[in-house]
């Protein structure tokens, strides 16, 4: 739900500035997640689903560790198990999977709805189920498949990087609870700083392909890739393959369909111009010819 302790920075559905309302932070708040020492102790998953409250689910089990096949409406957290085949043998690449806070959200881009997505000036893109419409339109936005529909409610729900915790001062409940220092948290510069000082470490040690994944970032790490068009995100990753992302299953080139975009931007503007153009080809035509004279017929079943 949206933190009224943070400062605003964007709503969806919502023409003119943003209210400034909340306390302001100094800096963009960042989650850091090194894959390379991820165990796989899914400590992460039960501490989301118990600071938010919800029931913990029936796990489904397809030949894998993995809890479920993807992320749930009550269900924000999931560690992804992919098994490689590699030169020496086989290989897990486990990766956590939640909301990425996108600095350019494909998922407020779409939303209809005022106030139904907020996105705080510290990064955190948060939900306010009280003034979503459940329209879905969010769901097709995003570029990584996050935001889930709850058919009972008519709301959609994703990870909220803790958003309660974060205005008060605390890191997110999934730091907390990792056991071997796979997740940090802090200042995006700081954990930008972080990443690859741990790639570094990486390649030194024979890793040769290991990097950042930190997609569309306007201000990359240097040496460091950044495909993509959503502007950098807030969940950043350290990989042992960035070339190769989609193992972790995660999007090489993630964007804002084409559609969103059209739809939210040129369509809506050629949409309107059309409108305005309607109306004053109806206030032409009433000056040009005046108002339709009635003839006898119309003038006669008037009078009945």
């Amino acid at each position: 739900m949206s933190n009224g302790t943070l400062e605003i920075k964007a709503i969806s559905g919502h023409s003119g500035k943003a209210p400034g309302s909340g306390v302001s932070r100094d800096y963009d708040v960042c989650k850091l997640v090194d894959t390379t020492t991820c165990i796989g102790c899914k400590a992460c998953e039960v501490a989301c689903v118990e600071w938010n409250g919800y029931e913990f689910r029936e796990t489904t089990f397809a030949n894998t560790y993995q809890t479920m096949p993807e992320t749930a409406w009550n269900f924000w957290n999931l560690i992804k198990f992919n098994e490689m085949e590699t030169d020496s043998g086989m290989q897990w690449l486990m990766r956590k999977d939640q909301c990425m806070h996108c600095e350019e959200p494909g998922c407020l881009i779409a939303c209809p709805a005022d106030g139904a997505i907020v996105q705080y000036s510290n990064g955190i893109v948060d939900f306010n189920q009280a003034n979503c419409i459940g329209c879905q339109y969010c769901v097709s936005g995003c570029p990584f498949n996050i935001p889930k529909f709850n058919a009972a409610t008519k709301k959609v729900y994703k990870c909220t990087l803790c958003s309660d915790r974060v205005g008060a001062g605390l890191e997110p409940a999934c730091i907390k609870s990792c056991p071997t220092g796979c997740l940090h948290f802090g200042s995006k510069e700081d954990m930008k700083f972080e990443a690859k000082k741990r790639v570094d470490q990486l390649i030194a040690n024979g890793h040769n392909d290991a990097g950042i994944y930190n997609p569309g970032d306007p201000d990359p790490t240097p040496g460091v890739s950044s495909p993509g068009s959503i502007g950098g995100t807030h969940v950043i990753y350290v990989l042992n393959d960035a070339k190769h992302p989609e193992n972790y299953a995660l999007p090489a080139d993630p964007s804002v369909p084409l559609f969103v975009k059209l739809w939210k931007g040129p369509l809506k503007w050629i949409g309107g111009l059309g409108m305005l153009a309607g109306l004053a080809a109806l206030f032409g035509h009433y000056v040009r010819y005046g108002p339709k004279p009635l003839d006898e017929g119309d003038e006669g079943r008037r009078a009945q």
